[in-house]
């Protein structure tokens, strides 16, 4: 059965949460939450959408985002892809970071 298209209303709010694989901690470090934090704020100078609030545990994460034009999926896709290499270059590790896609709950 074929993956649901995401809705990319603009102006929609968007609940966007993802945890690590097998549980695991996304954040080991101080300095880990801080990459997440800058990329965020990098790529909503380049991106409509806002963030109205956010949460960061060591296993995941909880963002809720006022889509803009072009709705949450590249503006994700930036923040989770770039976030998981920088990640794995720091702790000297490799595969996959995040469990399954994003979850965004409308």
């Amino acid at each position: 059965m074929p993956r649901q298209a995401r809705i990319n209303v603009p102006g929609l709010l968007h609940h966007v949460m993802s945890r690590g694989l097998e549980r695991r901690e996304i954040f080991k470090v101080v300095e880990d939450y801080q990459d997440f934090v800058e990329r965020i704020e990098t790529c909503l100078q380049k991106s409509p959408n806002q963030i109205l609030a956010w949460a960061l545990m060591p296993n995941h994460f909880h963002l809720l985002i006022r889509s803009g034009r072009g709705g949450v999926t590249d503006f994700m896709r930036r923040i989770l892809s770039g976030y998981a290499t920088s990640f794995n270059a720091r702790h000297k590790r490799v595969g996959y970071l995040f469990q399954n896609r994003y979850k965004s709950i409308v």
